[in-house]
């Protein structure tokens, strides 16, 4: 059985629609939100008629002191996170010392977010993911619009949730592009669009590339799981895919409908999947 919904809960909220989804689900259900938005992340609405802080990523210790003042134990972290150079981190002393213990370079995302997670654990904080509150957004099952993958497509769409796994397992990238049996690029540091926009320069004549998008077996989902939205389909179009593929139940959909809409008028189809049911298909 899930845990009960907290009463109050505290929102670190970085760029992105992601946030206001979740702000609005939480006001729908009555749940109290202080707002912690990131400086040069977070869209200043966010903090619009709420208690809220503005603080540099990079003051860990403010944050968590702040959290504490105002009784927040219950905390999701959402919304798309550039990461900072170091000058422009500029870690507090609690920031600082928790880079020193774990090795800033020396960790991937993965060990990062798991990193996050404990020290957040320790301060007494309780971390949920997004879909918790707002249960609309993961990737139902199935297409997402009225276009819906060729036969010849399943082999290709095998291929990357092979690939996208494999690479997943090692803290690479959610995301693998794939044409024809072609690996045309794997996601790293770049993000999904500009993956995208790289591999339409690269793809053969033909059935379009097919971006598959997954939830690295290590990922936490709470804390870090991936998303499509509309902006994912306008690139995936412009650059001439024929469609795009994520892991049904472990990736958050952002505005369906809109996604839905420019995916039909462009002929792309959009669906959730399970691995699983793409195991046997592979050429």
């Amino acid at each position: 059985m899930p845990p009960a919904m907290p009463d109050k809960i505290g929102v670190i909220a970085g760029s992105g629609s992601l946030p206001a989804r979740v702000l609005e689900a939480c006001d729908k259900k009555g749940i109290q939100v202080f707002v912690v938005a990131l400086e040069g992340q977070a869209d200043p609405a966010s903090t619009k008629g709420r208690q809220f802080m503005r603080a540099r990523i990079g003051r860990a210790g403010e944050i968590v002191r702040t959290l504490q003042a105002h009784g927040i134990t219950d905390l999701v972290l959402i919304g798309s996170l550039r990461r900072p150079s170091l000058s422009e981190l500029r870690p507090d002393l609690k920031t600082a010392a928790f880079f020193a213990r774990l090795g800033l370079r020396a960790l991937g995302d993965d060990d990062l977010l798991r990193a996050l997670r404990a020290e957040l654990e320790a301060d007494g904080f309780r971390l949920w993911g997004a879909h918790h509150f707002a249960e609309d957004l993961l990737v139902p099952a199935g297409p997402v619009g009225a276009c819906r993958p060729k036969k010849s497509d399943h082999s290709t769409i095998a291929h990357g949730f092979k690939v996208a796994g494999t690479l997943g397992a090692l803290d690479i990238g959610q995301s693998v592009a794939v044409q024809q049996g072609y690996v045309l690029g794997v996601e790293a540091t770049e993000g999904t669009d500009a993956l995208i926009a790289r591999c339409g320069t690269y793809r053969r004549k033909g059935r379009g590339p097919v971006l598959v998008k997954i939830c690295k077996p290590g990922q936490d989902p709470d804390l870090d799981m991936p998303a499509i939205g509309p902006g994912t389909v306008r690139s995936a179009v412009e650059a001439g895919f024929s469609g795009i593929v994520a892991q049904a139940g472990r990736t958050l959909l952002v505005d369906a409908q809109q996604v839905a809409r420019i995916a039909d008028e462009n002929g792309l189809f959009v669906i959730g999947a399970d691995p699983s049911e793409f195991q046997d298909r592979e050429e």
